[in-house]
């Protein structure tokens, strides 16, 4: 039985990989101009081997919008399960406890605070580094806060509501920045909130890519941890598991990987509370050994299929991204509470 159940977990693992790179070649394919596959290829193997138009439409613009896709699904995912998992709450996820609305207020401060700033330039020869830093430094504050309260109160609903209401805290100070912020800087971080994937530059992934790989490793690095998490704080106390240092290990990775993203794409919803759902569904587990690479090729998966969606292949228009993962998010979240599927991790 065991064995059949291995079996199948890899011909799933299997199916869900070839639907990744099936996903990333079509995402690369589509767009106002058409490729041919062949070219594609060419232009990523052997770039010297195809003209100048398709090199630079696929590894300037399409390359690196791909890749901000995968590296946004799976930080988004990642997170929302180490959330699901700590609380044990099948919607919690670093928007629901404020972490993201942290990152967001931290970009609000530096595009909208400090718009004089941005006019002159003084900036510029530092790259992404300041946006990050600011995303990072807000993001972590409330993720203290979260994690003082947790140190005070025992009841992990009463958490989930106080990050809530950090969350709205957050939105109201924005909401004042946006008040007395300049129209052109008031328009710019708008735009940001709608979310987008085909802002991110090189450069810029050269600060995402390094922050992202940290946040993976140490959500891995505590698979044994949520594992033990799964049947509450008190067995996994009796497993030797240190419960605090743990907690902020997980927080922080969280923190990292939804404050990058936050930073560069926006504040993307609905990804990190319907993936992990998916991958229970599909896999049949709670184990994170398999849930957690799980999450992360579907999440992968899931906003490359975003990304396909909100180009318009061949048209000139791009659909915010905000808009397409809500569309395939919310029936997720509301077939699960119409459901009522009570899977065994929350």
């Amino acid at each position: 039985m065991a064995g059949r159940k291995s079996n199948k977990t890899s011909i799933y693992f299997l199916g869900l990989g070839i639907l990744f790179f099936a996903l990333f070649l079509l995402d690369l394919l589509l767009g106002s101009v058409v490729i041919p596959v062949d070219a594609v290829i060419k232009a990523l193997v052997v770039p010297q081997e195809v003209d100048q138009a398709t090199k630079t439409i696929i590894n300037e613009f399409r390359l690196p919008k791909a890749l901000t896709a995968i590296l946004t699904g799976l930080a988004l995912s990642i997170s929302g399960l180490q959330m699901q998992t700590v609380f044990r709450n099948p919607l919690a996820g670093p928007y629901v406890l404020g972490i993201s609305a942290g990152a967001s207020l931290g970009v609000a401060l530096f595009v909208l605070g400090f718009s004089s700033i941005f006019a002159m330039g003084i900036f510029s020869s530092t790259g992404a580094w300041p946006l990050a830093i600011v995303a990072w430094v807000g993001s972590f504050g409330v993720m203290l806060l979260v994690l003082y309260v947790s140190t005070k109160v025992n009841d992990i609903m009463t958490i989930l509501i106080l990050g809530i209401l950090f969350t709205s805290a957050t939105a109201a100070i924005v909401s004042i920045l946006q008040y007395f912020s300049n129209e052109s800087m008031l328009k710019a971080f708008i735009i940001w909130t709608m979310g987008s994937l085909g802002s991110v530059t090189k450069g810029q992934l050269l600060v995402v890519i390094p922050a992202i790989l940290v946040g993976l490793l140490m959500a891995f690095l505590k698979i044994k941890d949520l594992n033990a998490f799964l049947l509450g704080e008190n067995y996994a106390k009796s497993l030797g598991v240190r419960i605090i240092q743990s907690r902020v290990v997980i927080f922080l990775s969280t923190s990292l990987l939804a404050g990058t993203i936050t930073a560069f794409c926006g504040p993307i919803g609905f990804i990190g509370i319907a993936v992990p759902h998916l991958a229970r569904v599909l896999f049949k587990t709670a184990n994170h050994r398999i849930l957690m690479p799980a999450t992360a090729l579907l999440g992968g998966s899931v906003m490359l299929f975003s990304d396909i969606v909100s180009q318009l292949p061949g048209m000139q228009s791009t659909l915010p991204i905000n808009s397409v993962t809500a569309l395939i998010g919310i029936p997720v979240i509301i077939w699960m509470i119409v459901k009522n599927k009570r899977f065994s991790s929350v």
